[in-house]
């Protein structure tokens, strides 16, 4: 049996934020990782998918050259270097990663599938081991729905599209959630021909209607064909070609099939009953608002625990677990939701969602400024999209905002700063900001606050 001081299950986001406050203690942690290094953000989300977002919107504006008055040549999609930039940037990250373990002294670096044979105690790689703590960011996984002919045919999920040396030629996409919209712009806009099938009768369901229409406008806009309402039924390919029944009976046809269709959690493999783990029936571990299972010393945090989907939620997890450590009192109860869609324009959402304020009783106030009418997305020429903001009439304190436009994935956060201040809307509307920009027209749009009916 090894003894360790700290076990991580996973190599996450969570990892490097929990690493970075274990190490300079000194004590030993053993880390275990089944895949690459770096989890889903860095092999296969963020790091990737953005950085084909950035090369999507520059073939996108090299395109409007006669809008902005100059001219191009024919310009040419290489594939190869876009995918070459891609791959350049994360596997940089996640060997970076994975040498920075290597090469710490008080951190073993163990290959393998880990799960619990005990409370305490994990078997990886044929070794057994124990610590005081262990923590479990073991992530999420693609789901595939119950589709007939799917396990027949080579369809992808998004590990599978970044992977692809040759870009598609009609893709076809089950899922019109965030990762659907996401890639079929960005494929889009590579020259691939995109069709999107939504179950719901709305893309992008989670959000309000207005957004979630607004952001369908501009895709189908680019030329992408999208089905909202649309279950697939079954599936078969011949000759190269793709073959998607819906159950209304029409077919649709394509080079390639993504399957965007949810996640589900890495909770299954780990025996998790071995260790006195509840698990939801969703497949989450369920944690308290501190990240503790229902094992003392062991913690779940990332995708895995289910309080959030993000990035950016796991490297908070991971600060909350060391902060409980040394005895401070963060909590997963004391953040707002946030997060961001990357389209162009891309969507920034932190707080209620309209929906969300109406469900809950609040007494909203909503005022809304479409960027066709502030200055700075005019002259960049970036006029889709709205700012959406919601206000709670008897706090003055802000309930919700969604930005849809230019910057809306950065502007947003600097509402998250007001909700975590608790700032009320009078004092927020005094503030003074940059001109000529987009964030500075947020204040303003607090003056067409009207109650919602």
């Amino acid at each position: 049996m090894e003894t360790y001081d700290h076990i991580i299950l996973g190599t996450g986001q969570a990892t490097g934020i929990l690493l970075g406050g274990l190490i300079p203690t000194g004590d030993s942690i053993a880390v275990i990782e089944a895949g690459k290094v770096g989890g889903s953000c860095v092999n296969y989300g963020c790091t990737p998918t953005k950085t084909l977002v950035a090369s999507a919107k520059a073939i996108h504006k090299a395109k409007q050259g006669d809008f902005y008055g100059f001219s191009t040549e024919d310009i040419v999609i290489d594939y190869k270097r876009i995918r070459e930039r891609m791959n350049e940037i994360r596997n940089g990250s996640s060997e970076g990663l994975e040498n920075w373990m290597v090469k710490t002294e008080n951190v073993a670096l163990i290959k393998g599938w880990g799960k619990f044979t005990s409370e305490k105690v994990i078997e990886a790689d044929g070794r057994m081991l124990t610590a005081k703590n262990i923590y479990i960011n073991t992530g999420t996984r693609p789901f595939a729905p119950p589709i007939k002919g799917l396990n027949d045919i080579p369809w992808m999920d998004s590990a599978g599209l970044l992977n692809l040396k040759e870009l598609p030629e009609h893709l076809i996409i089950i899922g019109g959630g965030y990762i659907g919209a996401e890639f079929g712009q960005i494929y889009r806009r590579f020259g691939s021909e995109i069709t999107i099938i939504q179950r719901d009768n709305q893309l992008m369901p989670r959000e309000d209607r207005d957004v979630a229409e607004s952001i369908r406008n501009f895709l189908e806009d680019e030329g992408i064909q999208i089905h909202c309402g649309a279950e697939a039924e079954s599936v078969s390919e011949k000759n190269g070609t793709i073959y998607l029944v819906l159950k209304s009976g029409k077919t649709v046809t394509g080079s390639h099939l993504l399957v965007a269709a949810g996640r589900r959690p890495n909770s299954d493999g780990l025996n998790p009953q071995a260790a006195g783990l509840s698990i939801s029936d969703r497949g989450f571990i369920e944690v308290d608002d501190y990240c503790r299972t229902g094992t003392e010393g062991v913690f779940a945090v990332g995708d895995v625990n289910g309080e959030g989907a993000f990035t950016h939620t796991s490297v908070n997890d991971a600060e909350i677990v060391l902060d409980v450590l040394w005895g401070g009192s963060r909590a997963i109860s004391k953040r707002h939701t946030i997060y961001a869609l990357f389209t162009d324009p891309p969507l920034g959402r932190v707080g209620m969602s309209e929906k969300e304020a109406i469900a809950a009783g609040k007494n909203v106030l909503k005022a809304t400024r479409p960027m066709s009418k502030i200055s700075r997305a005019k002259e960049m020429g970036e006029t889709n999209g709205f700012a959406k903001l919601l206000v709670d009439a008897d706090t003055d304190k802000i309930l919700g905002a969604a930005v849809l436009g230019p910057g809306g994935d950065e502007i947003i956060n600097m509402f998250a700063a007001i909700m975590h201040s608790d700032i009320p809307c009078k004092e927020y509307r005094k503030v003074v900001l940059v001109h000529p920009t987009v964030s500075e027209l947020m204040p303003w749009v607090l003056d067409g606050l009207e109650p919602v009916n």
